[in-house]
């Protein structure tokens, strides 16, 4: 049998869940020891009280029957059974009720008047609504009566008390458990905040707390995250390097080539051009995202300023009207944003004529789009297309003057570095690509 369904009605947070594992059997608990309570107990002593009311009526039945008249009914039973404190008074056949009379919750009255019919052939009905008194309604030879006696006599003093005491101490301890659940669950929260922060590229202090299984899984995240902080340093440094070591050389066949002929160098000189090219996007793949450190700045702001960058550049790109609120704030790395939009843009507008840029801020999500009117990239291989080194020939016209597949890499990383994610699709505004920085706030 699968309980799957069962899913989408359980609490999705750890405090959900584990206030249910708390309260769960708490309230299983209270059901089972009410429901023996009454049946066993209280049913019990309502059966016994009801059977020793039945034997003074018993007795309050041969007296009536022993009376000479109705008139004098009430009279006979007060002379010769007045230490039990029972009332008979004779009524008409309109006084007496056509079922019995109770409050819905009257669990005992409801067990009392089962017991009087069952036992009494002239038991008609009884009345329990009206103050603490017993109303029962009988047939006899003098007619219909009504018997009046204490309600007290057929139920058990208090018994409420021990449902008071149950939901009470029920509560009480459930209070108790979820304060001590509450600082166990503490440490979990704070790890996985921790976690949470540093995937959107912000260093936290963390120290383990709490219980033994909740340390070591501390322990271990601060080993991962020292291994790879250790590894994005060594591949910042290896690839700096690298780039770095690499310009002097680029820089001597620069001032050779200057002392050839126009014509001769003029080729030679683009081949070193592509290759500082290619240099300095290394060097901006090897700083990723962790240049610069996260700050409240305004999206569209920044965006706007990138765009105009860009259009000073000569480059045709359009910013259009922000949706959302245009002026709310979000914490983001400004140098690394920047650089993703950049290469956004740059692919834009060297594969396609055109590219338009939109910003929307949302209560949870900032997403920064950018549209052109290019050839696109096929959906089986948007995947493919941001991975590092990566170049789709037969999608992006490479004689355009392509780099070296990093572009859409970068934006990818700074996008995971701020907790989102790049998204590519088709444009339906310009029909080429679309690709969305999508971050949650």
């Amino acid at each position: 049998m699968s309980f799957l369904w069962l899913k989408q009605y359980m609490p999705r947070g750890i405090y959900g869940r584990a206030a249910l594992i708390l309260l769960l059997p708490v309230v299983i608990i209270q059901l089972v020891v009410t429901v023996l309570f009454a049946q066993r107990h209280f049913e019990g002593v309502t059966h016994q009280m009801t059977d020793t009311v039945l034997r003074e009526l018993a007795l309050v039945q041969e007296v009536v029957e022993a009376a000479p008249s109705r008139s004098v009914v009430s009279k006979e039973v007060a002379a010769r059974l007045g230490k039990l404190e029972i009332e008979v008074v004779s009524v008409t056949a309109a006084d007496v009720p056509e079922g019995n009379l109770m409050a819905w919750y009257d669990y005992s009255g409801r067990v009392s008047a089962k017991r009087f019919a069952d036992n009494m052939p002239e038991f008609r009905a009884v009345d329990l609504i009206r103050g603490n008194a017993v109303r029962l309604f009988l047939m006899s030879d003098k007619g219909p009566l009504k018997i009046v006696f204490d309600r007290r006599r057929i139920s058990a003093s208090n018994p409420h008390q021990l449902f008071v005491y149950t939901i009470f101490f029920g509560v009480l301890m459930t209070f108790i458990a979820f304060v001590y659940l509450r600082n166990q669950l503490r440490p979990i929260k704070r790890l996985a905040r921790v976690a949470e922060s540093f995937g959107r590229g912000r260093h936290e202090p963390y120290s383990p707390a709490g219980a033994v299984e909740v340390r070591s899984a501390g322990n271990a995240f601060i080993d991962m995250r020292n291994r790879i902080e250790r590894h994005i340093e060594q591949r910042t440094l290896l690839l700096s390097g690298v780039s770095h070591d690499l310009r002097t050389p680029l820089t001597r066949m620069r001032l050779s080539l200057s002392m050839l002929e126009d014509d001769e160098a003029e080729p030679l000189i683009q081949d070193v051009d592509d290759m500082q090219r290619m240099l300095d996007e290394f060097l901006n793949f090897a700083k990723g995202a962790a240049e610069g450190t996260p700050e409240p700045v305004v999206p569209f702001d920044l965006v706007t300023e990138i765009v105009a960058e860009a259009e000073r550049a000569g480059r045709d790109v359009v910013l259009l009207a922000p949706e959302g609120d245009g002026r709310g704030r979000v914490k983001l790395r400004q140098v690394a944003i920047r650089r993703a939009v950049d290469n956004l843009i740059s692919n834009a507008v060297r594969y396609g004529a055109r590219a338009e840029v939109s910003v929307m801020l949302t209560d949870k999500t900032l997403r920064i789009r950018v549209e052109d009117d290019g050839p696109g990239i096929p959906e089986d291989r948007r995947a493919e297309a941001t991975r590092a080194f990566t170049r789709l020939d037969a999608a992006r016209n490479q004689d355009l003057g392509g780099g070296v597949g990093l572009g859409l890499a970068i934006a990818t990383d700074i996008a995971r570095a701020h907790g989102g994610v790049l998204r590519l699709g088709e444009s339906q505004r310009l029909g080429g690509l679309r690709a969305d920085i999508v971050i949650a706030r």
